[in-house]
């Protein structure tokens, strides 16, 4: 397969070398007592960030917010939400990552505005403001109904009447949260400058939120029904986005965010991207003038099997546009913890996994220490999501409860009852105990972290699969003439693997259980359930 070039890179392809780490800033470190994380809180935990070894820390949305979708509801893109702090926390917090050789990249939101940002308060003022055409207005059908049949991702329908101007406005999420009108250039100018406001400010990138949203069809053509719709999911799934999301046009769009996010040296431009594979790679745009990762989410959603996952790995290798580079993620924001999807066994494994694949890895704040999803009573729901459509476990809270730092009370986040619960487990599970173990989860993860950036082939190596049966996944990685084996065992029974890859004298650098470090093996290499070892040939 075309591997990544053996040829240093330069500054500007750090984030290809890099590991991110995402950081939910509610729940992280609160530093002022109100049960919220903050960015004072990020900044006194930045040592904690930096001894895992990760290169850049990407923050979700940290400006001015009504708070109905926490954060993802936008009323003031240039400031900083009073509950996260001030613009000198942002500014100290950038200085310090810097200063700690740390990038910072910044969770854009270009979709939709809080329906309190003054461009929408204006916008809904009347029909003839010069920015109504910044939103999406449409008149109610002929029955005095919805435009179309369009569905909120919530829940519902994505119109919304409003009664002082007799028109409806679209929102493909909350109805507090009005989709920007991205075929009005005057929109586009003001996101770039929003864009070029924190470049100046030194962030080191973008991860841009629902990218793949940001055009419409410009007909407003009702979506077709879903023939795979299974009863208990989702009811915006009953529909399929044909005409509401991924429309040609938006590929221009990402070419002009690129630009000008290339007008500053070394920065990166990330999508937040979920399609089919396919339809995926044509975010990274043509010859790549589109986003350096579109994030891909594979392993998040499939079922966690071998033969799964290395077809997914093989398909996803194969359809990657001449020279773009591929990356890889476990958890985020939205989706339940992979201790908790996995199990805590495999959890072990799926960092090895992530960690030791080609391309760049971002880790999810938590996972690092096993973190699970945690339990919600109805009571404590705050996520919207949940709240519209209860019930069928689309419900987000429980992979953004704070983290664990310690034993003591409410686990070292604060000194209020956090605004999320803790699991009881967090006496046991917590940065403190875990740092004190070294055969834990969280120094595996340093472990595997040090030895990828030692390791040529496994930060720009070339993947290989190689053949294996049932629970075993193997691979090859292999640069300048250097090469490890990565042997994963995704089942819970001992195996012996037996390859030619894996020869006579070959030693093992790294397992996931921590014991077995330079052993050698002797023709047979025996994995016990769930263990996925490194392996360096003689």
């Amino acid at each position: 397969m075309d591997g990544f070039s053996s040829m240093a890179q330069s500054d500007s392809n750090w984030w290809r070398d890099g590991i991110f780490y995402q950081v939910y800033p509610r729940s992280f470190q609160d530093s002022d007592g109100d049960g919220v994380g903050d960015l004072a809180g990020i900044l006194q935990r930045l040592p904690y960030v930096k001894s895992l070894g990760v290169d850049a820390i990407w923050l979700s949305p940290i400006f001015p917010s009504p708070m109905e979708d926490f954060g993802y509801d936008i009323s003031d893109y240039t400031g900083i939400e009073p509950l996260f702090g001030t613009m000198a926390d942002f500014d100290a917090l950038i200085t310090a990552a810097h200063d700690n050789g740390l990038k910072l990249i910044l969770d854009l939101v270009p979709n939709h505005t809080s329906d309190q940002h003054a461009w929408f308060v204006e916008s809904r003022a009347s029909r003839d403001n010069p920015k109504r055409d910044w939103y999406i207005w449409r008149d109610p059908a002929p029955d005095g109904g919805v435009p179309n049949n369009w569905l909120s991702e919530f829940g519902g329908s994505a119109w919304q009447f409003d009664e002082t101007t007799g028109q409806y406005y679209y929102h493909a999420f909350l109805a507090q949260q009005p989709d920007l009108n991205w075929r009005n250039p005057d929109v586009r100018a003001a996101i770039y400058d929003v864009m070029r406001f924190w470049l100046d400010k030194g962030v080191d990138g973008f991860r841009v939120d629902v990218i793949w949203h940001l055009i419409k069809d410009a007909e407003f053509r009702d979506n077709p029904p879903n023939p795979h719709y299974v009863e208990g999911r989702p009811p915006n799934e009953r529909i399929m986005t044909q005409y509401s999301t991924d429309q040609p046009e938006v590929h221009d769009v990402i070419a002009e965010m690129r630009r000008v996010t290339d007008e500053f040296e070394a920065r990166v431009l990330i999508g937040e991207i979920y399609l089919p594979l396919h339809r995926l790679m044509a975010y990274y745009g043509n010859d790549l003038t589109g986003a350096q990762m579109p994030f891909n989410f594979a392993l998040l959603l499939t079922f966690w099997s071998a033969r799964s996952i290395e077809t997914i790995i093989e398909d996803y290798e194969k359809a990657l546009p001449r020279g773009a580079w591929p990356n890889w993620v476990l958890g985020n924001h939205d989706r339940p913890r992979v201790a908790s999807r996995v199990g805590p066994e495999q959890a072990r494994v799926a960092a090895m996994l992530l960690l030791t694949l080609r391309g760049t890895p971002t880790l999810y704040y938590g996972d690092e220490i096993g973190m699970h999803q945690v339990a919600i009573a109805p009571e404590d729901v705050r996520d919207p999501f949940e709240k519209n459509v209860p019930g069928i476990g689309v419900g987000r809270d429980g992979c953004r409860t704070p983290m664990q730092w310690d034993a003591t009370e409410f686990a070292g986040f604060s000194a209020a009852r956090p605004w999320l619960p803790l699991p009881a487990h967090y006496v046991r599970d917590n940065v403190v105990n875990l740092e004190a173990d070294a055969r834990s989860i969280l120094s595996l993860y340093r472990r595997l972290i040090t030895l990828r950036k030692s390791s040529r082939p496994l930060v720009a190596g070339d993947y290989h699969p190689i053949a294996a049966q049932g629970d075993l996944l193997i691979y090859r990685r292999e640069a300048e003439g250097q090469a490890v084996i990565v042997a994963l065992n995704l089942g819970p029974d001992p195996v012996a693997v037996t390859t030619s890859a894996i020869r006579f004298g070959s030693s093992i650098l790294l397992s996931t259980f921590l014991d077995r470090e330079d052993e050698r093996i002797e023709g047979v290499l025996d994995l016990r359930g769930n263990e996925g070892v490194i392996v360096a040939p003689p």
